[in-house]
């Protein structure tokens, strides 16, 4: 009989104006032990990463993989001090620069990959610090695209061919085939979405679901969604992903036989990002809205890396849209959250309550 499977993961608090992600994980998987970091939040963040790790987890002293979901400040600065003071064997990063060679053929204005590889590297320049770190401190880089296993975990999106889409439509990259985008139409992007940000609140009945038709941007498309399966227990890690990298999980979780809906432990994309989700994303991930005598908070816990004076994460529909299917929702604003399975309660630590269900959400 196979021995039973554990996991410890926690969501740490990344405290600025803006939310952030950093994620922690010792787990095992009947037989091995793996330590697991998902992102590094800003700069402050790294060296809290690693006192975590070593307080709080046993097994070892090495950091098996770290996993870049995706390029923004807020998943990667933090990181630049885990490779530099932590024991690290294995980084999990995608590169634009690294397909020049592949992609030039999508941008009007270049005719050299190298000059097309320098820029690209230039535009990302915090992933780019990383890989310098690595390089210097011989730690190996692996592209986690759809398909490959990270320890217990694993990758469903995005695919080789999405990503270089998303390259290509980037408003980071340079001037691409594709239609471009003016400064001014960026700039009033920009004031739309703070705009958007600011929306009334609304008085809202049980079940009922507003989620706006704009897209989050093309750099959380990115994002790396991990899924894994610890004895019947199912984790699904999405970073700032949006409905198309969630779709993308979704048909691909149908062909390869990853039963949904079904998902016990859901990291809420993009610290509660409407723009991020649907109800019918929603529905297949998650399952179906429930009476609200029905939804008592056993089916899922659903946990968001917010900080506490980001006043616009996690907006009030997506919460209850995790009640509707009922789930627990958890923000960690300010404290550290552990989830767990097979593992004993922590000295110190306490049981925290879901969050209470909004009768109110944007408009």
């Amino acid at each position: 009989m196979p021995l039973s499977e554990s996991f410890e993961i926690d969501f740490l608090a990344v405290e600025t104006k803006k939310s952030g992600d950093a994620i922690t994980m010792q787990y095992n998987n009947g037989s091995n032990d793996f330590i697991h970091v998902v992102d590094g939040g800003f700069t402050d963040t790294g060296e809290k990463i690693l006192g975590h790790i070593e307080k709080h987890y046993t097994s070892q002293a090495y950091i098996d993989s770290v996993v870049v979901t995706h390029s923004d400040a807020d998943h990667v600065l933090g990181l630049k001090y885990v490779l530099e003071h932590g024991d690290v064997r294995a980084l999990w990063m995608n590169r634009p620069w690294i397909y020049a060679g592949q992609l030039i053929d999508r941008f009007a204005n270049y005719v050299s990959v190298k000059a097309l590889h320098d820029e690209l590297r230039r535009n990302y320049d915090y992933i780019a610090e990383l890989e310098d770190i690595a390089v210097r401190k011989h730690i190996p880089i692996f592209a986690p695209f759809q398909g490959e296993n990270i320890g217990k975990f694993h990758v469903c999106a995005p695919t080789q061919e999405r990503y270089f889409d998303l390259i290509v439509s980037s408003d980071r990259t340079p001037a691409a085939v594709v239609e471009s985008v003016s400064a001014w139409d960026r700039i009033m992007a920009s004031v739309f979405s703070t705009y958007k940000a600011a929306a009334n609140m609304v008085s809202a009945a049980w079940s009922e679901e507003h989620f706006p038709s704009d897209k989050t941007n093309r750099e959380n498309e990115m994002s790396v969604i991990q899924y894994a399966k610890f004895d019947d227990v199912t984790v699904l890690l999405t970073g700032d992903a949006g409905r198309e990298g969630l779709q993308e999980f979704i048909d691909y979780a149908n062909v390869v036989g990853i039963p949904l809906p079904g998902v016990q432990r859901f990291q809420i994309p993009h610290h509660g990002s409407r723009r991020n989700v649907s109800t019918e994303i929603l529905d297949a991930i998650l399952g179906e809205r429930l009476p609200e005598w029905q939804a008592d908070g056993s089916k899922f816990t659903a946990i968001c890396s917010s900080a506490l004076e980001d006043q616009h994460h996690p907006k009030k529909a997506v919460e209850r849209a995790m009640h509707h299917r009922g789930g627990t929702v958890h923000a960690t604003e300010g404290d550290d959250i552990c989830t767990r399975h097979n593992v004993p309660a922590r000295a110190g630590w306490s049981a925290v309550a879901s969050r209470p269900y909004p009768r109110e959400q944007e408009e």
